[in-house]
């Protein structure tokens, strides 16, 4: 099972995150670099209409296999930054399948599902990043609910925080940039009744640019080698969303966390 695809990194889509998340960052043209991680707007999605499962997803993709379970979500990543990817690159993009592992957990049946992805400019691997997709049962409205893990040393600790809110205009966007069709992004009735969501998720793949993002203001003078993320609990529309960011030797851990000290995320960028 492996896609390959082959594209030209145009501006376009690193213009149109730009001016949604990123008014700070420098207008970008052929020839620059791509900032580490934004390589995940391009290759959009392309399954066709009858191939996308109920909740938007895509079923039938050439790579991910069908898996009899109505929730899929993005819950981290493991990624390393070779090389450069410039604008204006012709690109190929292989995707295949890693892992699948079926395990019974505390809400039910859940499959783990790696999808690698490499990125490739001029036959070298600029990008390597494998993705981790769990498959989930339909959410039971009359399950306990799981107290929320806090971090507040997160914060205490921290070298520098950042703060914004995600709203529905920019969840919107990054799902055309995307061509993401997953109802959980944008259907406020499927987050809650089917996937038990208090209100619209913010996209796993927005949330690991986001702490990336993140962490390379902070340190502008090292280049990412590496990106580990892992999901922990959802970031969801319209509700503050803290970054913060503590810096050792080669590593920074960034820190996702929401106004009550609640982790939503964390990531790893390893720097040369």
């Amino acid at each position: 099972m492996t896609i390959v695809r082959r594209e030209t990194i145009t501006p376009v889509p690193a213009q149109s995150y730009r001016g949604t998340f990123a008014d700070g960052e420098p207008s970008r043209a052929v020839g620059d670099e791509l900032p580490p991680a934004w390589e995940g707007m391009y290759f959009p999605y392309d399954a066709a209409l009858a191939d996308l499962r109920p909740d938007g997803s895509p079923a039938r993709d050439g790579v991910t296999p069908e898996v009899d379970l109505p929730r899929r979500l993005y819950a981290g990543e493991s990624t390393r930054f070779l090389r450069p990817i410039r604008l204006g690159d012709e690109a190929t993009q292989t995707v295949s399948l890693g892992s699948v592992v079926e395990k019974n957990g505390s809400s039910g049946r859940l499959m783990f599902v790696d999808v690698e992805r490499e990125y490739a400019v001029g036959g070298e691997v600029a990008v390597h990043s494998v993705w981790h997709d769990v498959f989930l049962e339909q959410a039971d409205p009359d399950a306990p609910v799981r107290a929320p893990r806090k971090d507040p040393d997160a914060a205490a600790k921290a070298d520098w925080a950042e703060e914004l809110t995600p709203d529905i205009r920019q969840l919107f966007r990054f799902s055309a940039i995307t061509f993401n069709t997953h109802l959980v992004h944008y259907d406020r009735a499927w987050a809650r009744e089917v996937e038990g969501l208090d209100d619209v998720l913010v996209h796993g793949p927005l949330t690991r640019i986001l702490l990336m993002d993140a962490a390379r203001r902070h340190v502008p003078e090292r280049r990412a080698t590496a990106l580990e993320v892992r999901s922990i609990a959802p970031v969801l529309v319209d509700r503050p969303l803290r970054i913060v960011g503590r810096t050792e030797g080669d590593t920074t851990r960034v820190t996702a966390l929401d106004a009550e000290d609640v982790l939503l995320a964390t990531a790893e960028v390893s720097w040369s």
